[in-house]
């Protein structure tokens, strides 16, 4: 199973899958194979041009890259890539350049294999030994660019040194000039290492990987070890992890210690190891600040640590006797387990008399120290550490090591000490070396550990503690038999379902998954584990809200989990320091609550009740919610018996509901910054506990709560902007069923006081100067019931319809408009239809056509501020609404739904599916074919509705991203081909085409002209398509949103020739009114984009033929004398190009004249100076010249 991947959504085409699958690491083998050959082989060629050499250096690295994950595909060929290259550079004619580019292209192999797998096949004959040495000596250990070569001829180096000859041997063929000191090979090779231990590059690591290979020689130890040892100890010492220089010569040192005392033999090693744990203790490493420096450090001490101890595999260590997972499932199968000795009764080793150095407590100490590290890098490699010492020690002084562990899992320590605990627990467990003895101690702390959350501030740690923990279970199950862990099963599994299901951290509930799905399999003794693991398997748990609220349900639904997970919630989660999972959790509940519903009632209600009156804010709004939840669950469970729910709740527990929000009025707990969190749970609580009929009518606790709710919305202004939907939306559910269960007197009836008061004081607060009270109020009116609406209908609408409208004062208000019309749209849903009845009562012919013309008016609405389109909320609710309502009407009372209103919904929808943003655009077009498409029964008076549904088949556009606008486009611009709809959709196209965003403007351009290229022999059409764009042009003169882009799309158009039919025509109407528009439009205008725009329109119009050129012209020499440089250059420049273009708009004799007016002017310059040479240019072309206007005399 490919675990990066998330599966496919359908399996109807198995090719898509698979397509899906094969992109995760499912490589089967090194396919680039041939196209690497010629990469390397065209080397040569290429490394002396740089952009080759760049690109065939990128193309390599794509193809290597491509292997990180499965490296090993790559090993059948890592022999020829390496001689390749290593031909070049062999090659003694090969240049610098090329030799540095064929090591960069081995450094790119090494990097994707690793040096490990690459040293062995480096060619390491003695003959090698002396070339590599010599390669040395061109090299600048300071040149940044060619650090790979160093880094290679390190690794190469660190090879040849391995040949089974003595250096001393091969240093008598030295050639040596008179005069000249003969450095021996060995010496040579020493120097080479030392100083690229201290450089900052790469190549340090492979330095150390070098001295690694070449001190531990038989030869090279006795002579050269001692006085190694010694320079680095010197330099460790002398080094400071302040400074930059100190930090990498440490780095260089610890390094190629850390790889000495792996490497070297024990007898080598031991002598030198107390000297440099002293110098190691010297350095401080702990206290410095640089990570990598802190992993050396507790790398070297574990191996120093190894050096005292001798290798030998402790007896007593607890072996498991079936590692085989298939051999463990049939054991389980048939029953039969082996049985085998305790390993309790174990003897020692035998080595009770064995010293254990004294260096040993040093190393054991600083690795424990090293668990409590502030980086995951050093506590795993201290964790490590401890499970490889452990693993040598005495079973005495191991079991000390288990127990000083232990000590990490103390609330004392921070979740640093808990991680690395975890950890080496891990390594403990892995290597059989926590007894079974042991285990009831280490099970309780990771218990714990999977719990693990420590708050920090407005958020938490502990992440990384629990994941580790899953890790140790996950450790266990592979290390011990069945029977060792039985006695915890049961906590274990709980623990880790518990995890699984509610962690917030998605890694940690895929860990716990995992180590669940572990022992389901090793142990074999996790109750219903195959059901649990096939429901809550890594991919299902990687949705939170599907966890808590789904899985869990169906997890509950075993006994020995459900107990614990309730326990769990209640415990640690509704008093999480996160919202989302209190409230997540608040529904579990709800949900968990028909499994035990009486141990909820009798145990888990009354621990809930008393946390309501926690000083914690977190922990009361987590409890009230919960209470909320349970109350509601209990309510439904007893309903279906048609008991209430005081059979489950005793008389203090309802009592004790009652009184919550007194308490906290009391307190003053809605107050401050707690008090957002404590109305939202109230209102909550309100809400259930109405749905669930408790016995509160005619208490004054319903006044109380009126009184919460009603200023609740009155403040929505004071409350955080990203809590204030959510507060509002709680408020006007718990208004709803309060009303609905404590308002009605008779069946049917609303109460006198309530009826009197509410509506007339909710009317009023929608004339508040809070736009967010306006928002409540409007919102608390929708959601009336309709038995409170009765009698006042009129009144209601009519102060909703009034919100809708727009005025100087509340322009800005579009969230109140947009709240406004889904309370209409909820009204009418709520009160019906009937033709003839009472209009204050229900939607009838007097009321209907008012909501209409509401609605539609706000189809208008393209309010900007700050924030952008604001208007389109509007828009978007409005759609909603019409759509709602048209479909109410044609359900129940269709002959309400006239032919003018219909043409206008049907018209205003199809402007808003051409405009400019994708999100309306879409649910315009949703909205459009829902309308259409509508069938029981269809809805009347259709413009063109024949013609719509061949257009828009039911079966070809349900696959239409309507968001895309490459597939909107082309579909909503056949809609210029109806008449109704012409004069809309083009509105709607005129701001999609003049936009900003290239994607819509692309595809809005390109449907267009597909549709004027349809178009261009039918005259009619096209005198009927300018018509209609005359008159979109002519309706929204002076308004900038439509009229620039209008311009954009006029200037497309004339570019393109999509008017060409017209030019053969003199003086055609279609130029003549354009250009009156045009004039119009920038008389006076200081816009720069409007006049730009305008330039290119009045340019592509001198097309036209007769006395609207030289009119056309004219307003172009206009605009070459405008007070704005910007605009007359541009005009200058569009001009230019449009003589150009059109070459009959100047005789050939003034042609070149003309040119060098426009091309040399300076029209930046003077005023007076630009308006001489515009005259100029008129008189050239035979345009009268623009006159000046005296202004006139003040007081005149």
């Amino acid at each position: 199973m490919v675990l990066s991947e998330e599966p496919a959504a359908s399996t109807a085409e198995e090719e898509v899958e698979d397509d899906a699958l094969s992109s995760g690491a499912a490589l089967e083998a090194f396919s680039e194979s041939a196209e690497t050959r010629a990469l390397l082989s065209s080397l040569p060629a290429v490394h002396g041009e740089r952009a080759a050499r760049e690109v065939a250096e990128e193309r390599f690295r794509v193809i290597m890259d491509k292997y990180q994950e499965q490296p090993h595909l790559l090993d059948p060929h890592l022999e020829w890539m390496m001689n390749s290259l290593l031909d070049l550079v062999q090659d003694e004619t090969s240049l610098p350049a090329l030799v540095h580019l064929a090591f960069k292209f081995l450094y790119i192999i090494t990097k994707v294999r690793g040096y490990k797998v690459f040293l062995r096949l480096f060619p390491h004959e003695v003959a090698d030994v002396q070339p590599v040495l010599d390669m040395f000596t061109g090299q600048n250990p300071k040149d940044h660019e060619t650090w790979e070569t160093r880094y290679m001829l390190l690794l190469w180096l660190s090879v040849t040194c391995l040949i089974p000859f003595d250096f001393s041997r091969l240093d008598g063929n030295l050639p040596t000039q008179p005069g000249e000191t003969r450095i021996p090979i060995m010496d040579r090779i020493l120097q080479i290492a030392e100083s690229y231990l201290v450089v900052s590059d790469k190549a340090r690591d492979a330095a150390a990987v070098l001295v690694s290979k070449f001190i531990i020689r038989p030869d090279v130890k006795q002579r050269k070890m001692a006085s190694f040892l010694d320079w680095s100890l010197c330099t460790l010492a002398h080094s400071s992890f302040q400074t930059i220089e100190g930090v990498i010569a440490m780095d260089g040192m610890l390094q190629a210690l850390a790889q000495i005392f792996k490497h070297g033999k024990r007898e080598d090693c031991l002598p030198y190891a107390n000297t440099v744990l002293q110098c190691l203790d010297g350095c401080r490493l702990p206290e410095s600040n640089q990570t990598l420096l802190r992993k050396l450090g507790v790398k070297l001490v574990q191996r120093l640590g190894l050096t005292f101890l001798k290798p030998k595999v402790a007896t007593w260590r607890y072996q498991r006797g079936c590692r085989s997972l298939a051999a463990n499932l049939q054991l389980c199968a048939l029953g039969k387990s082996e049985q085998k000795l305790q390993s309790d009764s174990l003897t020692s080793d035998g080595d009770e008399d064995y010293d254990v150095p004294e260096g040993v407590e040093c190393v054991i100490e600083q690795l424990l120290v090293g668990l409590k590290d502030k980086d995951t890098v050093v506590r795993w490699s201290a964790a490590k550490g401890i499970g490889r010492m452990a693993g040598r020690l005495p079973r005495e002084l191991a079991d000390d090591v288990v127990g000083s562990v232990l000590d990490c899992f103390s609330f004392q320590e921070t979740d640093k000490a808990w991680h690395g605990g975890c950890l080496a627990l891990a390594e403990l467990g892995r290597r059989g070396l926590l007894l079974p003895s042991r285990l009831s101690e280490v099970v309780t702390v990771i218990l714990k550990a999977l719990t693990y959350d420590e708050k920090r501030g407005a958020c938490s740690v502990g992440a990384n503690v629990r994941d580790a923990a899953c890790y140790v279970c996950w450790a266990f199950a592979r290390a011990y038999e069945p029977q060792e862990l039985t006695p915890f099963v049961t906590a274990i599994s709980s623990a880790l379902v518990i995890a699984a299901i509610f962690d917030r951290n998605v890694n940690c509930r895929r860990a716990a998954s995992a180590a669940f799905q572990e022992n389901v399999g090793r142990q074999g003794t996790f109750p219903h584990g195959i059901d649990i693991l096939t429901t809550a398997d890594y991919f299902a748990v990687g949705n939170i809200s599907n966890c808590f609220l789904v899985i869990s349900v169906f997890i509950a639904g075993f006994q020995e989990y459900t107990k614990p997970m309730i326990d769990h919630l209640v415990s640690m989660k509704i008093n999480h320091w996160d919202g989302a999972i209190r409230e997540l959790s608040a529904k579990a509940l709800h949900n968990l609550t028909p499994q035990v519903p009486e141990y909820i009632a009798a145990h888990v209600f009354p621990t809930l009740l008393l946390m309501t009156l926690s000083p914690d804010l977190h922990t009361r709004h987590g409890a009230i919610l919960s209470c909320a939840e349970v109350t509601y669950a209990l309510y439904k469970l007893a309903s279906q018996s048609n008991r209430p729910v005081t059979d489950y709740l005793d008389e203090n527990a309802v009592q004790s509901l009652k009184e919550i929000h007194q308490q906290l009025c009391d307190r003053h707990l809605y107050r401050g910054l707690g008090g957002e969190l404590m109305r939202q749970a109230v209102c909550v609580l309100i809400e259930n506990l109405s749905l669930s009929r408790m016995p509160f009518k005619g208490d004054t606790v319903i006044d109380g709560w009126q009184w919460l709710i009603n200023d609740t919305l009155r403040s929505l202004h004071l409350v955080s902007s990203h809590s204030r939907q959510q507060i509002k939306e709680a408020a006007v559910s718990a208004l709803a069923a309060l009303c609905s269960e404590y308002y009605m007197e008779e069946p049917g009836e609303a109460g006198f006081t309530s009826e009197r008061e509410l509506i007339p004081e909710y009317l009023a607060e929608l004339q508040c100067p809070e736009e967010m009270t306006r928002c409540g109020f409007s919102s608390a009116l929708g959601a009336l019931p309709g038995f409170l609406l009765r009698g006042h209908l009129q009144q209601v609408l009519a102060g909703l319809r009034t919100v809708t409208c727009t005025s100087p004062k509340d322009v800005s208000f579009a969230e109140a408009r947009r709240d406004s019309l889904k309370a209409i749209s909820r009204i009418c849903q709520t009160v019906g239809v009937k033709a003839e009845g009472p209009p204050d009562e229900v939607m009838c012919k007097e009321n209907i056509s008012e909501v209409y013309t509401a609605l539609l008016d706000c189809m208008n609405d393209y309010t900007t501020d700050s924030r952008g389109d604001v208007g389109a909320w509007v828009r978007e609710a409005a759609m909603t609404s019409l759509m709602d309502l048209t479909l109410l009407l044609a359900r129940t009372e269709p002959m309400l739904i006239e032919a003018h209103i219909c043409e206008r919904v049907m018209c205003c929808v199809a402007q808003q599916a051409s405009e400019k943003i994708d999100r309306f655009r879409a649910h315009a077009a949703r909205v459009f074919l829902t309308l259409l498409h509508f069938d029981s029964p269809p809805i009347p008076h259709v413009p063109h509705r024949r013609e719509l549904e061949s257009l828009f088949p039911r079966s070809d556009v349900a696959s239409v991203n309507w968001n895309a606008p490459s597939q909107a486009f082309p579909l909503i611009t056949q809609l210029l081909g109806l008449p109704t709809y012409r004069y809309h959709v083009l509105l709607g196209l005129a701001v999609s085409v003049g936009g900003l965003t290239e994607s819509t403007v692309r595809h809005s351009t390109q449907s267009l002209f597909e549709y004027m290229k349809g178009i261009q022999k039918d005259a009619q059409a096209l005198v009927s398509f300018s018509g209609t764009l005359l008159k979109v042009f002519e309706d929204n003169l002076l308004n900038d949103r439509v009229s620039v882009s209008l311009l954009k799309m006029l200037d497309q158009l004339l570019a393109n020739g999509c008017f060409d039919i017209f030019t053969a025509e003199e003086n055609h109407p279609f130029c003549v009114k354009l250009l009156t528009l045009c004039k119009e439009e920038i008389r006076k205008s200081k816009d720069i984009q409007k006049l730009r725009s305008s330039i290119a329109v009045l340019c592509g119009m001198v097309q036209f033929n007769g006395d609207v050129r030289k009119k056309v012209l004219l307003q172009l020499f206009l605009l070459l004398g405008h007070p704005f440089p910007v605009i007359r250059k541009t005009t200058a420049s569009q001009v230019y190009e449009m003589v150009l273009t059109y070459s009959d708009l100047v005789d050939t004799d003034v042609l070149d004249e003309v040119m060098s007016v426009l091309s040399d002017t300076a029209w930046d310059a003077e005023l007076p100076v630009v308006r001489g040479q515009r005259n100029h240019l008129c008189d050239l072309l035979g345009v009268p010249r623009p006159q000046l206007v005296p202004k006139p005399a003040p007081g005149s």
